[in-house]
């Protein structure tokens, strides 16, 4: 079968695949909860000294 050739088979194939849907999945959304909390142990004017240090300046 050359390239773009219909293929009467494999279009009934992708038709029944495409016309089934999925609905066991739950359709609530999750929900997390809790805080994040991230310390660097360094204070915020440390750090802008490191990057000042860095790049140059």
């Amino acid at each position: 079968m050359s390239m773009g050739a219909y293929d009467e088979e494999e279009h009934e194939r992708r038709e029944q695949k495409t016309a089934t849907i999925d609905a066991d999945f739950d359709e609530q959304r999750t929900e997390y909860r809790g805080k994040l909390t991230y310390d660097s142990g360094e204070s915020a004017e440390d750090l802008l000294t490191q990057f000042k240090q860095i790049h140059g300046k």
